[in-house]
């Protein structure tokens, strides 16, 4: 892949879920570098010991920290802009309000970045035939129907205003790692389940998605990229190493720093030609290296 230019992003609308916390932080504070005008999504701060009974036994008394207000006040200290809204991403008016806020403050939307993920949950215990409906329809809720439901909404926004990108965070479980014959793990990844059926068959839909709908996108100046941060050292992540006494050495499979996905996300954002990238599935970590952008 050949480096783009990047446009200026200043005055830009982002609208970023999951913000509070992880990628969708940094990539906020990215933007604001920019001087973008951003609008943050996300829940409230959660205590997986608030509710041991729907959340995995192995992150009980695992404190998940970030709130919307924290990083308003790290996006403020940059000298940025933005608007925080409560989301809870499975409800339908909460994603509609989301919209409509940014709207209302900013007076529409230039980039989306479905961000956010169910990555979470009791789910992340239980293989496949111990999983409850509930359980499989609020990962695709979350993974899928979200995102699904805020593209349909800016997209039109976007269109009036003449162009907008997409970027949807997507996992390993992408044609970026697919190989002629996949191979099959004799047990699982130590610090990783990459057998969670609800999580990697909803992140999948959303890859399909993106590349159905992009032809018809792109009519518009509309443009949807996937991105597979990879195995992101993100909070949640880094206190699943330490709870089970992973510590790698040099040569290891290791998480790379929440300022690789998050950098590639402004890049995408704000390449001269997204038309290339449209519809199709990248690695943050590989792009970045053979286009040698660096994480500013």
């Amino acid at each position: 892949m050949e480096r783009q230019d990047e446009l200026n992003l200043t005055g830009k609308v982002v609208i970023i879920t999951g913000a509070s916390r992880g990628v969708g932080k940094q990539a906020a504070l990215h933007f604001a570098r920019r001087r973008a005008k951003i609008v943050i999504a996300a829940r409230s701060v959660e205590t997986i010991d608030s509710a041991p009974d729907t959340l995995g036994e192995t992150l009980k008394g695992v404190e998940l920290t970030g709130t919307l207000g924290e990083t308003m006040k790290e996006i403020e200290a940059l000298g940025g802009e933005a608007l925080a809204v409560r989301t809870d991403l499975a409800n339908r008016n909460d994603l509609k309000n989301l919209v409509d806020k940014t709207v209302e403050r900013f007076g529409g939307v230039d980039i989306l970045v479905n961000n956010a993920a169910s990555t979470v949950g009791s789910v992340w215990d239980k293989k496949f035939l111990d999983l409850t409906f509930e359980e499989w329809s609020n990962d695709f809720d979350i993974n899928l129907h979200a995102p699904f439901i805020l593209m349909q909404l800016v997209t039109p926004i976007m269109a009036e205003h003449g162009e907008g990108r997409i970027i949807n965070l997507t996992t390993g479980s992408g044609e970026v790692f697919r190989l002629p014959e996949e191979q099959i793990a004799e047990k699982e990844v130590v610090g990783r389940n990459l057998t969670v059926p609800s999580y990697f068959a909803s992140k999948r839909a959303l890859d399909r998605l993106g590349s159905v709908i992009a032809p018809h996108l792109r009519a518009m100046n509309v443009y949807v990229i996937g991105l597979n941060p990879g195995w992101v050292a993100t909070e949640l992540v880094q206190q699943r190493l330490k709870r089970r006494g992973f510590d790698p050495k040099e040569g290891d499979s290791r998480p790379v720093p929440m300022s690789v996905p998050a950098r590639m996300i402004v890049y995408f954002a704000s390449c001269k030609n997204p038309n290339e990238y449209t519809g199709r599935l990248f690695w943050a970590e590989r792009e970045m290296a053979e286009m040698e952008i660096t994480a500013d």
